[in-house]
């Protein structure tokens, strides 16, 4: 019984830098291109791209969310957030790498913004639940921004605010996200890339709140 009220404590804290998994020094291997675009990966990316990292819960859904966006060059499936060098799926799982499940989004911003990007962030998923999202339990499913820019942290703690208040009218609890200038990504291995396009019937918990996200727009733009 004790062991397993120790294993369900890791999973639930971020472990200390001497308590997390050694990793490895060379990256896990991954897939060479999107399976649904067929673009590469890991790039090169078009010029005027911009990047951004998001923790949603389960990667897979998470990921199919993002790529059905027009505007989305790329996404990957992939950890961040931790300290374990290039972890593994299985490493991540236990808790002791500390990373979350994150999505790689590459947009063209003349098509989607930012701003677009955190309102499907905050509108599908419940980011009140702290170390997990819905049955799935751990640290590695909790809800997170990594943020690639200043401007990107601003409007992510101001779209945060805002649907902070919004949940509150609605009876629901204060967010926990966390929101944090971004790391080192890992990309996950081949078979959680595009999980849900080369498995359709599969697994995918991503569920919202129900309550819609009016995000602030940047100063100088229109309404």
């Amino acid at each position: 019984m004790f062991f397993l009220s120790d294993m369900l404590n890791k999973k639930l804290n971020l472990p200390k830098p001497g308590e997390a998994l050694p990793g490895r020094d060379t990256p896990i291997a991954t897939a060479v291109r999107h399976f649904v675009n067929k673009r590469p990966l890991k790039g090169p990316y078009p010029e005027g791209l911009e990047t951004a990292l998001f923790g949603l819960g389960c990667f897979w859904g998470a990921e199919r969310m993002f790529w059905q966006m027009e505007g989305v060059w790329i996404t990957a499936a992939g950890y961040s957030g931790g300290l374990t060098p290039n972890p593994t799926y299985q490493e991540t799982c236990t808790g002791l790498t500390g990373h979350a499940e994150v999505v790689l989004v590459v947009f063209d911003p003349k098509i989607v913004s930012y701003a677009d990007l955190l309102k499907a962030f905050w509108e599908n998923h419940d980011p009140t639940q702290g170390m997990r999202q819905g049955n799935d339990v751990g640290t590695t499913y909790r809800s997170a921004i990594y943020t690639f820019s200043d401007a990107q942290y601003d409007a992510a703690i101001a779209s945060r605010d805002a649907y902070e208040a919004s949940l509150r009218g609605k009876g629901l609890g204060k967010i926990t996200t966390e929101i944090a200038p971004a790391s080192v990504f890992y990309f996950a291995e081949e078979d959680h890339q595009q999980y849900l396009a080369k498995n359709p019937h599969g697994y995918c918990a991503l569920k919202g709140t129900g309550v819609a996200c009016a995000v602030p727009q940047p100063a100088g733009t229109g309404a």
